[in-house]
């Protein structure tokens, strides 16, 4: 590809903000784009952005409701049977203190709460266990609840669905094609048809990406269009936070320009849907985190699953300094 070829990223906002898709050339060209043309393609992302959602920041909060023991071999997670990382080992919390963390949720400013539990699929126990607590904050909180628990049957999905969980997260995580180098005790269909159960329930699909694994641009651009095409209403962005002991330890962080780009392919491919900047965002974009809300609208905020995250005020700051606001509420 020539890519001194002159872009006007304009026109991407005007197709994006019809829905129209881009063309898979044109998706390349957002990520191999100068550094120099940076800010006028953040501004044409922040058009998409204000056109579907305005100045609006979503804010999410993580809780690792089951912590390692998980028997998969993902090469990113510092949970899986192959990393020797050191973190917390745990089975499922329990209720009361999974009604803490959605206090906690509350207090932080966060519209959604996730429970995220380590492993292949939930127990039966398990699921018990987080649908019990799912029933009660639905009764005296104002939150959405997202669940993020493995894969999922029909059966289970039904019953998440009718305790209340607005939103089921089950990441596609990188393109079909680099699947097994990142994975082998599942596979990328296997992710997919969980999406498509999580759809068939009646749940919010949430679905997104970890950039940084190795993959190439031509990849990357494979991976926005598969969410377009699964339809994710929700799409965490994350961006590779290399934990020691894991396989991809040694991997390089993405250089902060090219994480902003990535997010402006996002919002151009799936221009009406909720683009958060996920994990890795402090590591990532480092003092460039606050140009990602001119394409993403959305954030986590605290800390991650197994690594920390960006101090809760910080995120305020940052919201109130680019004159956005923050959506307390997403019912």
């Amino acid at each position: 590809m020539n890519k001194t070829v002159a872009v006007n990223w304009n026109e991407y906002a005007e197709k994006a903000v019809q829905k129209e898709a881009l063309t898979q050339e044109e998706a390349l060209r957002v990520l191999q784009a100068p550094d120099d043309e940076l800010l006028p393609l953040l501004h044409a992302a922040f058009q998409v952005r204000k056109h579907f959602f305005g100045k609006k920041v979503k804010l999410n909060m993580i809780l690792n409701a089951k912590s390692g023991l998980c028997p998969e071999d993902c090469g990113y997670c510092s949970q899986s049977i192959v990393s020797t990382a050191p973190v917390a080992k745990y089975t499922m919390l329990d209720k009361d203190t999974l009604l803490a963390g959605a206090r906690e949720a509350l207090n932080r400013k966060a519209g959604t709460y996730c429970i995220v539990a380590s492993g292949r699929g939930p127990t039966e126990k398990e699921l018990g266990q987080v649908i019990e607590a799912v029933k009660e904050i639905r009764e005296t909180m104002p939150l959405k609840i997202c669940a993020c628990l493995g894969i999922l049957s029909d059966e289970q999905a039904q019953r998440l669905k009718e305790a209340g969980v607005h939103r089921y997260n089950h990441n596609l995580n990188t393109s079909r094609n680099h699947y097994s180098a990142i994975t082998t005790t599942h596979t990328y269909d296997q992710r997919v048809e969980t999406v498509d159960t999580v759809k068939k329930a009646g749940m919010s699909p949430c679905s997104g990406v970890i950039v940084g694994m190795g993959e190439s641009d031509e990849e990357i651009v494979e991976m926005a269009f598969a969410l377009r095409s699964l339809d994710a209403d929700s799409i965490p962005v994350n961006f590779l936070n290399a934990i020691p002991g894991t396989p991809l330890q040694n991997q390089g962080r993405t250089p902060a320009q090219k994480a902003l780009k990535v997010l402006a392919l996002f919002r151009f491919v799936c221009p009406d849907k909720e683009i958060r900047v996920a994990g890795g965002r402090e590591v990532n974009l480092r003092s460039l985190q606050p140009l990602s809300l001119y394409a993403a609208n959305s954030l986590f905020v605290g800390d991650y699953l197994t690594t920390p995250g960006q101090e809760i005020s910080s995120d305020h700051k940052m919201i109130e300094d680019l004159g956005f606001e923050i959506e307390l509420c997403a019912l």
